[in-house]
């Protein structure tokens, strides 16, 4: 199954609980950042990269000699990506998503599609889980093209921690779309329950079954539980507020290695997800 890792907002530890659960599963799991605009569970994970694929998405080209400057095309973009000018046409890349609806309007045939790089694909593997990454070219517009790349390459016939964006926006959407379940991971304070409360929202509409997990617990107040219990939210887990966590954090170390009381947390979320999508929790060692 995929179990997606995300967050209404940047901050709140969804990496530290995706690599801990990378690392609980151990043999057979595989850990994908799908927050390629600012991947980092290859800091912690320390995986060896053997495969680094370039992704490319279509962007158009327009051939002046045959345009006629009509401005179909542009009038068909939804995203402006194309203006047309009296004797040229300029084309947006950044803007462009690749849809073809410019290609099949032009009355002269005067536009064709090229393949363009926006990222990579990084695969390896940490011991015996399997790693897959996506890491956007600086300056690319647009994420989520490289977030399905990176979903690409996992299957439900594997057990796949997927570290999403932060936020609620597109990028999210397109990793946590048809996951098996979500993890929400806030934290307890006035900014995490407002950001929480909108990615609750957000996986809803999805319609993608889901729980949240509380870190940093006694560092705010307790608006956060009350709102789980009004909205009947299940918490899986509850990390505390520990130095120990940030420091092993700041290392680049997975805090399930280095502090003894994380492999409780983590064991009782493990143990609570797979009930929620028909399976067994299996404890490991």
């Amino acid at each position: 199954m995929i179990v997606s890792i995300a967050s209404g907002k940047g901050g709140t530890g969804k990496t530290t609980v995706a690599t801990s659960l990378a690392r609980y599963l151990g043999n057979g799991a595989t850990y994908a950042d799908g927050d390629v605009e600012a991947p980092n569970g290859h800091l912690f994970l320390h995986p060896v990269v053997t495969e680094t694929r370039e992704h490319h998405v279509p962007t158009v080209r327009v051939d002046h000699d045959a345009c006629t400057f009509c401005g179909k095309c542009s009038e068909v973009c939804r995203f402006h990506a194309i203006a047309v000018l009296p004797k040229a046409v300029l084309v947006f890349d950044e803007l462009c998503h690749g849809c073809g609806g410019c290609v099949l309007q032009c009355p002269e045939k005067a536009i064709s599609e090229v393949e363009r790089p926006i990222g990579t694909v990084e695969i390896g593997a940490i011991g015996g889980v399997r790693f897959v990454g996506g890491r956007l070219n600086v300056g690319e517009a647009m994420s989520p093209p490289l977030i399905r790349a990176v979903r690409d390459e996992v299957t439900g016939d594997e057990t796949v921690i997927l570290d999403a964006p932060p936020g609620t926006s597109c990028p999210v959407v397109a990793a946590v779309h048809r996951s098996d379940f979500c993890v929400l991971v806030t934290e307890p304070t006035p900014f995490g329950l407002h950001d929480f409360s909108l990615a609750v929202k957000m996986i809803r509409l999805l319609g993608v079954p889901f729980g949240a997990v509380i870190n940093r617990v006694g560092i705010g107040d307790d608006r956060v539980h009350a709102y789980c219990e009004r909205e009947g939210i299940e918490i899986l887990a509850e990390i505390p507020d520990d130095r120990r966590i940030a420091e092993a954090y700041a290392r680049g170390e997975v805090p399930l290695d280095a502090v003894p009381e994380m492999r409780a947390a983590i064991a009782r979320l493990w143990d609570a997800v797979p009930a929620r999508v028909g399976g067994s929790a299996e404890r490991r060692p």
